[in-house]
């Protein structure tokens, strides 16, 4: 009995100790995976995954997402050697700069260059670096990108002479700065140091202060001047070394004057409409005008007209501008209010990346205008502007042909249709094409419109109106609809389809006269292309409510030597 016993206990207790390590192992197993997933995915984290899970206070303060190395060790060696780097750094500035200052010179001066340049004895400060290969695009150099900081104490006298001879010493101090210098390293060669010539430039000006005192003076004695040399200093920087202006230093014997900054296209700008803008005058309201530029320098930036007491202008401007690197350069707007005699107050800006748009193709933009286009999160809208686009590359102003209709060659935006003017696509002569012909406007219907009156309803019209021609006809009125149908057609005799816009303002009919609901304002540049087009547009101004169109160009083309 007590074999039997202990039979069952010894088999029972070796079942037990096999069920035991087979359940270890299983678990063992399942535990390596888990590890191996997470491992895996701790391998595949980025910088914003890491965000999510640690608030930015609990980081360690070692601790810097960065995409850039490190430069103390370039830092320590400069500190070194900067008076030897200062003499070469000024001369080099010295000549960059100083042909600059002359031509950007204020009126009220007869001249204007150093008589001292130094940069001072506290170097700058490398804060970052990044260095891109070569790509298939660009199999022949190397690019190095230098975060920069500097808090100097140059010695920089500039002597400038006014119109009645008096010449006054003006000393730029207190200068801080903090941008990206870009190096390329270009061609790359078999023989040392490997690379043909060194091109330099400023990729990006971050932050450039300094303070104008007259040597043995006060500057604010002298009206008009501090501001003008103020900006003309920044304007001489942005033109003489900003991206993508570059400066090049040769390596080796050889021309690279190939290397040199040139126009690869030009940008259409159709400055349309405003809407909602910020009003900044306590009476009345503002009185609009945009500036709009690639390049922040006073002889490229393009300004609009000043519409009154207004903050839903409608400008119908339109601009071209000279684009010379579509992936790094951008539109900016920026938009005032016009003061008078004063000076004018700042409303908004925004910025179009070139790179968001496809050659050869309109694109039509609704730009929220915010503070600081630098730092536009947790910025309050401040109205938005209504922008049509078209970039066109120089090298193949041929090549792009209309999206609509393959036989209607595009080259810009205001010169773009030569179909039937006997000159082949590859011309770049700058003859005026004037679109003249026929819009005709069928206004459909209208879609939940905002109720007007007491009973919950509304009694709808359309007025339609050419912005230049002031052509303007209106649909009937509906009554107690908030959905009406009118079905009718207008047409227009168009001079120039390029340069008209479509205004199409609702209303609700009223005993004693007519309400406002709201508005849609189009270009003629969609219905041109395509031929005709039917579509619902939001009505602008009013809580709910659109209109569906049918619109149809009946062209007439006309070339104007």
């Amino acid at each position: 009995m007590g074999f039997v016993v202990g039979f069952a206990l010894g088999f029972a207790l070796g079942i037990g100790l096999i069920v035991a390590f087979a359940w270890y192992q299983n678990t063992r197993s399942k535990r390596r995976i888990d590890l191996a997933a997470t491992v895996g995915a701790f391998a595949r984290m980025t910088v914003e995954d890491s965000r999510k899970l640690l608030p930015p206070h609990f980081y360690p303060s070692w601790l810097v997402f960065s995409e850039r190395q490190k430069l103390t060790w370039l830092n320590h060696h400069l500190d070194k050697i900067w008076p030897f780097v200062d003499e070469a750094a000024s001369e080099i500035i010295r000549n960059s700069v100083e042909p600059m200052l002359e031509q950007y010179r204020p009126s009220i001066l007869a001249s204007l260059n150093f008589s001292k340049l130094t940069l001072g004895t506290v170097a700058p400060q490398f804060t970052g670096v990044s260095i891109m290969d070569c790509t298939d695009d660009n199999p022949g150099e190397i690019i190095m990108e230098l975060d920069l900081q500097w808090d100097g104490n140059p010695n920089i006298v500039l002597d400038i002479k006014t119109k009645v001879g008096v010449s006054i010493p003006i000393q730029v101090k207190n200068i801080g700065f903090t941008g990206v210098f870009r190096l390329m390293f270009k061609p790359l060669v078999d023989e040392f140091p490997c690379f043909g010539a060194v091109c330099y430039s400023l990729r990006e000006k971050k932050n450039l202060d300094f303070t104008l005192k007259v040597v043995g003076g006060d500057i604010s004695a002298i009206p008009g001047i501090a501001d003008a040399l103020e900006s003309t200093i920044k304007d001489a920087i942005e033109d003489s070394i900003t991206w993508p202006v570059r400066k090049i230093i040769p390596i080796l014997p050889g021309d690279y004057s190939y290397l040199e900054s040139k126009p690869v296209g030009t940008l259409e700008v159709k400055l349309i409409e405003g809407k909602e803008l910020t009003n900044k005058d306590f009476i009345g309201k503002s009185d609009p005008f945009a500036k709009l530029f690639v390049r922040p320098l006073r002889a490229t930036t393009k300004t609009s007209k000043t519409i009154n007491n207004n903050t839903n202008p409608i400008w119908n401007a339109h601009f071209e501008f000279t684009v010379e690197d579509i992936s790094t350069q951008h539109l900016t707007v920026r938009v005032y209010d016009d003061e008078g005699v004063q000076a004018s107050e700042f409303i908004g800006c925004g910025r179009v990346a070139l790179s968001d748009l496809d050659p050869g193709k309109v694109k039509d933009v609704w730009l929220k205008l915010v503070k600081d286009v630098e730092f536009p999160k947790d910025q309050k809208n401040r109205g938005q502007v209504h922008l049509e686009l078209l970039y066109i590359p120089l090298s193949s102003r041929s090549s792009y042909l209309n999206p609509y209709d393959p036989d209607f060659r595009l080259t810009s935006f205001e010169k773009t249709l030569k179909q039937g003017s006997g000159t082949d696509g590859g011309d770049d002569s700058r003859k005026d094409v004037i679109m003249r012909g026929v819009v005709s406007v069928t206004v459909i219907s209208a879609q939940d419109l905002p109720a007007t009156d007491i009973m919950g309803k509304s009694d709808p019209f359309v007025v339609l109106m050419m912005k230049k021609s002031e052509q303007k006809y209106k649909t009937r009125v509906l009554n107690d609809t908030l959905n009406p149908v009118w079905n009718q057609t207008f047409d227009f005799v168009v001079e120039n389809g390029l340069h008209e816009l479509l205004m199409l303002e609702v209303y609700d009919h009223d005993t004693f006269g007519k309400d406002k609901v709201g508005r849609c304002v189009m270009t003629l540049t969609r219905a041109v292309l395509e031929g005709e087009f039917t579509d619902n547009f939001p009505v602008d101004g009013a809580k709910s409510g659109s209109l569906n169109l049918h619109v149809k160009w009946t062209p007439q083309l006309i070339i104007r030597d």
